[in-house]
């Protein structure tokens, strides 16, 4: 066993960006008691470790309570200014930041004084608006006077799902709405890389250049994009390793044959030397007309490493160098850890690594080098599709069957062809050539015929259950000991062993754990019960809590596209019942007025639920406020609402 130990130090590394980011996840998902509690933990640990002198437990304990402190103390120190009632007819005058596009609206950011939103902050807020008609003579650098609609961010409506109000908080977006009418008050000079963004937006006029090169992730339909996400490849639309993989290998073969052709460069230093030089500063200016989002900040950071090993002659890909990237996006935002791309990118990335360090190609014949290319790219996609699998169900509950066939058949399309002619043909479109442009849309229309014959064939989507916290905790957990752990001769295979237990666990634990009955949003006007396995619905429509449908309906194992089916109340009044509890919901003051005495009266309801507070002592542990779930135990989780970006007014 000490021999065993000995083997791990090698790797203690390796752990510390995880055991951070452990410590950052646990302050965002978790409540403010268990954050405490988990506090308290480490720091038992960290006092363990310093009193038997171990130094590795008191490391471990150190960073997992840096994690938490970190993303407490980035929270606090962004303080995103913040809208906590909808405000609707408002005039507003701010300055247009940065611009999205989709195919039915346009998306504009404005920069506006924190008092319009009614917020005391002293910095400006940002706040998104759509545009659905018009909005083409707008421009970056603009300041517009309009009268608009504002909406805070949604949060949460269910625990442990998607919470829009702490993701706008940690991306600097204080509200969203639409506009009614604008005025362009004045116009802006258009400086930067948003505005150089938008000047190749308006002269592409392509929706392949939006996503491929501008990073405009919205901009392909919603059913081209289920198409692809259906056929496995549905991460091209999001500007990240393959991408930067495809650009800095051009950018670096054009500068490799310039600089080749320079006698007196090539006879002091290496032409491979300058051409990164140059290679690099190409991918960072795609880095920032891409948008810099965090799977491109993480590609990004990793093509430097990768640059930087080639130019001193070190190892180029590593599992050194993936942390030490992962460490410094960390220290840039802690909350990319919460979010899918960081997740996704990372996880894919890690594996590819594990499984292709050990393995070196011995095919020297041309038949076993094709061989060879066949047989990396099948292991190449089975591998990513492993490992990002468990990130693929916690935030999208889908899983593509065929995506192996997708990325086989069409990643070779989008790769030397479609990716090529829209790279160039958003630089040629500057000076009026599209033709290049042209070639790729029609190719685009030809490869989407092949996705959609996948998309369509049968169980091409398997729906996959919802994966608690701890679950999806334990099976990462599992695959860091599979790549982490070092074997030795005694203790082979331990690594497998550990991991395949921990990640046995955790799929035990998702398997086991049951879906709710009832659902309530925060303010109540939109709930959901469950009959006969499929939930059913106060309203059919609800504007203001469009993704409460689609987090629900997942959450109990339906299709987002299934129709949202109706329950009418009797009298405005709905009863719900069950095995094990009685609810009654109630949504209009008139019937609430007239039931409310006996519901308290009657011992037989176990929960009241009302649009209305209710202020009524004898009864106030029936009634349920906020945001929650009520499972067929009868057990209600409420949904958390005292953290900084979703806390009530103060």
């Amino acid at each position: 066993m000490k021999e065993w130990l000995r083997a791990q130090y090698q790797n203690a590394f390796l752990w510390v960006p995880f055991i951070m980011a452990l410590g950052a996840g646990a302050y965002f998902a978790a409540s403010n008691v268990i954050c405490m509690a988990a506090t308290v933990m480490a720091a038992c640990v960290t006092a363990t470790g310093i009193i038997a002198k171990n130094k590795y437990a008191t490391r471990a304990g150190a960073l997992f309570i840096f994690g938490i402190a970190y993303a407490a103390i980035y929270t606090h120190a962004i303080a995103t200014p913040r809208l906590y009632y909808p405000i609707r007819g408002t005039e507003i005058d701010g300055r247009v930041e940065r611009i999205d596009y989709t195919p039915d609206k346009t998306r504009v950011f404005i920069s506006v004084p924190a008092m319009q939103i009614k917020s005391k902050a002293r910095k400006n807020a940002t706040i998104r608006l759509n545009v659905s008609e018009g909005g083409a003579d707008i421009s970056i650098g603009d300041r517009l006077h309009a009268s608009a609609s504002l909406f805070p961010p949604a949060p949460s409506y269910a625990p442990e799902t998607f919470d829009y109000a702490r993701w706008a908080y940690f991306n600097g977006l204080s509200a969203t709405g639409f506009i009614d009418k604008y005025t362009i008050t004045e116009r802006g000079s258009g400086g930067g890389f948003n505005a150089l963004r938008d000047r190749l937006h308006r002269k592409a006029e392509s929706v392949l250049s939006d996503t491929l090169v501008l990073g405009y992730k919205n901009a392909i339909p919603r059913d081209e994009s289920a198409i692809w996400t259906a056929a496995g490849i549905g991460h091209v639309w999001s500007i990240s390793g393959f991408h930067m993989t495809l650009v800095s290998g051009w950018l670096f073969a054009l500068f490799f044959c310039i600089f080749r052709l320079i006698p007196y460069i090539t006879r002091r230093i290496p032409a491979r030397i300058p051409a990164l030089c140059c290679a690099w500063v190409g991918l960072l200016i795609y880095l920032m007309i891409s948008g810099m989002n965090v799977a491109t900040i993480r590609a990004f950071l990793m093509t430097t490493l990768v640059f930087a090993a080639f130019i001193i002659g070190r190892s180029a890909l590593s599992m050194r160098n993936i942390c030490i990237a992962f460490c410094i996006i960390f220290l840039i935002n802690p909350y990319y850890v919460m979010q899918p791309g960081f997740q996704l990118s990372f996880s894919a990335i890690f594996g590819l690594i594990w499984f292709w360090s050990a393995r070196q190609c011995h095919k020297t014949t041309r038949i076993g080098k094709i061989g060879y290319a066949i047989y990396a790219a099948a292991a190449t996609s089975i591998v990513a599709t492993i490992f990002t699998a468990p990130f693929v169900t916690a935030h999208f509950y889908l899983m593509p069957t065929y995506g192996l066939v997708g990325n086989l058949i069409l990643l070779p399309v989008f790769s030397f062809a479609i990716m090529p002619l829209v790279v160039s043909g958003t630089i040629t479109a500057t000076i009026g050539w599209h033709w290049p442009l042209n070639m790729a849309d029609a190719l685009y229309i030809k490869t989407l015929g092949l996705a959609q014959s996948i998309a369509e064939t049968p169980y091409a989507n398997i729906t996959m259950p919802h994966i608690p916290n701890i679950a999806l905790t334990m099976i990462i957990l599992g695959f860091l000991c599979i790549m982490f752990i070092r074997q030795t001769y005694a203790l082979q295979r331990i690594n497998y062993l550990i991991g395949g237990m921990l990640v046995g666990a955790g799929i035990i634990i998702t398997a086991i754990s049951p879906r709710p009955v009832f659902y309530a949003a925060p303010d109540h006007v939109l709930v959901a019960f469950s009959y006969d396995g499929a939930l059913e619905f106060n309203k059919a429509k609800s504007s203001g809590h469009l993704f409460a449908f689609d987090t629900w309906k997942q959450m109990n194992g339906q299709s987002p596209d299934s129709p949202n089916k109706r329950r009418a109340g009797e009298r405005g009044v709905w009863r719900y019942e069950t095995d094990n509890f009685r609810l009654v919901y109630i949504q209009k003051f008139v019937p609430l007025a007239r039931e409310i005495v006996e519901l308290c009266r009657d011992d037989k309801i176990d929960y009241i639920v009302s649009y209305f507070d209710i202020v009524a002592p004898k009864c106030n542990h029936k009634i349920l406020r906020g945001g929650f779930v009520i499972y067929p135990s009868g057990r209600v989780r409420m949904n958390s609402a005292t953290r900084p970006w979703n806390s009530p007014r103060p």
